[in-house]
């Protein structure tokens, strides 16, 4: 038995939330897979918004248990305003009611090359391959956070390299552009022969719905689905389950 299964140290995941249920049943799904990685573990899910259970409510169960420490995780692809502001204002109050609660923050599970395979495994699904006459583009939720929107760049990036692609650029279903519709369009303009389009969101939901309609609107070939329960997302939750209980890392 590995030292954290040995320590029981429980695992909470955080993930944004959302009205649209198969946002949800897909973030479920996923943990599912994380859990049959490790059937010993203790592992948890709640939600910022529109899903329960909260984050806060989450932590307070845990405590009510007994619980001494915790391990939560973004489940969130790039680090932003919900990592770095929403979240850990939660587990600041968190902290404040339940004090003997002591909590280990994970890294958010991107940037990490695993979820690039994983992009690469949801086009490979709808039909979707590199090629010299293909653009590719990678949309995202986007960010007001500009090193978030960076993060999804660099995954366009390294899946121009990993080709052979045309071209790989990012796109931005909200708050920064391009937009997907634009970055199909250009690409045709360009002189693009085909586009393909990488939904790069956790969970189908209202943006993954405006990323498809855009792109197919301007005549994409083919459009991803979200990551979701890829196995590589559950392989990078445990790393990053590891990396913050060797750390030993605690939100102020």
């Amino acid at each position: 038995m590995v030292r954290d299964e040995r320590r029981r140290v429980p695992l909470l995941a955080v993930a944004h939330g959302s009205r649209d249920p198969r946002s949800a049943a897909a973030v479920e799904a996923l943990f599912d897979r994380v859990r049959a990685l490790r059937p010993r573990a203790d592992v948890r899910v709640s939600y910022l918004d529109h899903t329960s259970p909260s984050a806060g409510d989450a932590l307070a169960a845990l405590a009510a248990e007994g619980a001494g420490e915790a391990v939560v995780l973004p489940a969130l692809l790039t680090a932003a305003y919900h990592s770095k502001v929403d979240l850990p204002r939660v587990l600041e109050r968190a902290g404040e009611a339940e004090p003997w609660v002591r909590i280990r923050y994970a890294d958010t599970l991107g940037p990490h090359s695993g979820l690039v395979a994983a992009a690469e495994r949801r086009l490979a699904e709808a039909g979707a391959t590199a090629d010299p006459d293909t653009v590719l583009v990678v949309a995202s939720a986007g960010s007001s956070d500009p090193s978030a929107n960076a993060t999804v760049e660099s995954v366009a990036a390294e899946l121009a390299a990993r080709g052979p692609w045309r071209e790989a650029v990012a796109a931005f279903a909200s708050a920064a552009r391009p937009t997907p519709a634009e970055a199909v369009a250009a690409a045709y303009a360009r002189g693009a022969r085909r586009v393909v389009v990488s939904t790069y969101l956790l969970a189908p939901g209202f943006f993954a719905d405006r990323v498809r309609e855009q792109a197919e609107a301007e005549g994409a070939t083919a459009v991803s689905e979200a990551l979701g329960a890829a196995p590589e997302l559950a392989e990078i939750v445990w790393e990053r389950y590891g990396a913050a209980l060797a750390a030993r890392r605690v939100p102020v």
